[in-house]
């Protein structure tokens, strides 16, 4: 038999449906932190010697919490379908760490924004200073072939890899802030739309584990 009736049998589907949401949230969380880890145009500009992995830390964090998500999201269902206040309050109890966790991700992605740009950009230029290297020159190509732009440095190298480019051609420091800053920003509003729905589920989870506490010491 049911523990709660009335308006918080309402709330008891609203969490089921909830949890339901979050746990494609959390799918759809893992495949974009998966496409933004093995996107064939980041991963070639980060590889190589000395390649920065600042961004792939912000990334990792993203399908940690995605893989969560998806698990917290199904205990969920259960302990609002059972009805169970020790599994609603361990839910409200994971939300709140995920939550944390999500808004630690997003002050790192805030405050290493600049730091993850200036590192790539400088892997670009040290690549690009040395004609005379051929891996350096191969990298320095790679980023000119994905990112469609050509040069940025000040070295004799540069002048000759960019010697037969268009001259309406953006140069390479420009591509890699306008590259990065896009593929952050999509971090960063995924984080901003989990830590908002979070914050519903933590709510409903919590009215319903009261409503059975509540309806256990009236009977």
């Amino acid at each position: 038999m049911s523990k709660v009736q009335g308006g918080m049998k309402c709330v008891k589907y609203l969490l089921f449906v909830f949890n339901f949401i979050f746990w494609l949230s959390g799918l759809l969380v893992l495949a974009v932190g998966l496409w933004l880890r093995f996107d064939p145009e980041t991963v070639e500009l980060l590889t190589g010697d000395g390649a920065p992995d600042t961004f792939f830390i912000a990334v990792y964090i993203l399908l940690g919490a995605g893989a969560l998500m998806m698990i917290v999201g199904f205990f969920g269902c259960f302990g609002a379908v059972r009805e169970s206040q020790c599994l609603l309050a361990s839910f409200f109890a994971c939300l709140v760490i995920i939550f944390g966790a999500e808004i630690a991700a997003g002050v790192f992605g805030f405050i290493n924004k600049e730091q993850i740009v200036e590192e790539v950009q400088k892997f670009y230029s040290s690549s690009i200073a040395d004609v005379t290297n051929a891996n350096g020159t191969a990298i320095a190509l790679i980023y000119h072939k994905t990112l469609n732009c050509c040069g940025g440095s000040t070295s004799d190298a540069s002048t000759t890899l960019c010697a037969d480019a268009p001259e309406e051609t953006e140069d390479c420091l420009t591509a890699i802030t306008d590259f990065f800053n896009e593929k952050l920003h999509i971090i960063g509003y995924i984080g901003i739309g989990v830590a908002g729905v979070m914050i519903l589920g933590m709510i409903f989870s919590m009215v319903l584990c009261c409503a059975i506490r509540n309806n256990r010491e009236v009977i």
